[in-house]
């Protein structure tokens, strides 16, 4: 019996590897043909640009998407802000202008009616100090239109203090959309506190300050010089001393608002209340023209009153802001 020949294998097909898979085919799919898996499919040809949206995203949607909660401002256009914002602005300008034409028609009202009685505020009221302090005191006019610019100057400055209530009561009512409502109802009590307080430094000035200034600038000097007073020269005397009283004495209101808004407290005023002291105979001391030591003092105890009353209603103030911080 014939010896059994070996089987011949076959060779191998030029295009399939000796693991079966063709040639150039990648490791992973050569893998899954050897398990017997499907090959996964080749990934398409996707451009770069494609892969990366730089398309800019919206912050609310990107909140939504984030599961957080939006706000009205975050909804808000942009562009509808600006116009929003320009839109306030221009209310804010109406305001302004209605205010201030209200201003000047009260103003033009009070001082033509002040016109109607310009010699007794030229004779009496404005002259009418310098004829009480001294008879040596003259005043005489150096330019051609010298009497027009006193009268006008009467007039005028009578109709501001005429019309000053209102004109504080119309700077109120600009301010107070911006405070809050126990601000607001405490305007009331402002403009009429704001209006006593010019009106005393007015009365003070006028009583008290202008006829002590006048009597000692009558008496100083040589008798063989004549005091010929230049009328424009004591008009702006006149004025000048006035609104300066009217305003010191607003020192209360100032200590007020200091104090609404936290700069200013009782415990600093009280702290420095000596040197405060000395300050204020200081100042009495230089606005005073006597060296008299009563004239010193007639001028400085109402300025130590004033930073005296400032002391209590900063104080008042304080203890109604604690209170409103406790509730």
């Amino acid at each position: 019996m014939k010896k059994d020949e070996e089987p011949s294998i076959p060779p191998p097909d030029s295009g399939t590897e000796q693991d079966g898979t063709r040639p150039g085919t990648p490791p992973a799919e050569a893998e899954s043909v050897g398990n017997g898996s499907t090959p996964p499919e080749p990934a398409p040809d996707v451009n770069q640009g494609e892969l990366f949206d730089l398309t800019p995203i919206d912050p609310a949607l990107a909140a939504v998407g984030n599961g957080r909660k939006t706000s009205a401002d975050e909804l808000k256009d942009p562009q509808e802000d600006n116009a929003e914002g320009g839109g306030h602005f221009i209310e804010h300008l109406d305001e302004i202008r209605t205010r201030l034409i209200r201003s000047a028609l009260v103003l033009a009202l009070a001082t033509g009616l002040s016109a109607l009685y310009s010699d007794f505020l030229v004779d009496n009221v404005l002259i009418g100090p310098l004829k009480r302090s001294s008879g040596t005191l003259q005043l005489q006019n150096l330019v051609p239109y010298g009497q027009i610019s006193i009268y006008l100057q009467a007039v005028f400055f009578s109709g501001f203090i005429v019309s000053f209530p209102f004109l504080a009561l119309q700077l109120w009512q600009f301010v107070a959309p911006g405070l809050h409502e126990h601000e607001r109802s405490a305007g009331r009590f402002s403009i009429l506190f704001i209006s006593l307080s010019f009106f005393l430094g007015i009365m003070f000035g006028y009583f008290v300050f202008l006829p002590v200034s006048l009597a000692f600038f009558a008496s100083f000097g040589s008798p063989l010089i004549e005091n010929n007073i230049s009328v424009q020269d004591y008009a702006s005397f006149f004025i000048g001393t006035l609104l300066t009283a009217g305003l010191v004495f607003e020192l209360p209101f100032i200590s007020y608002i200091l104090s609404k808004i936290g700069l200013l407290t009782p415990a600093f005023m009280r702290f420095y209340r000596r040197h405060a002291i000395v300050t204020l105979l200081i100042v009495a001391a230089l606005v005073t023209p006597s060296t008299d030591i009563v004239t010193q003092l007639v001028i400085g105890v109402p300025l130590i009153l004033l930073y005296e009353a400032s002391i209590l209603i900063s104080a008042h103030v304080n203890r109604n802001n604690a209170a409103l911080k406790r509730s």
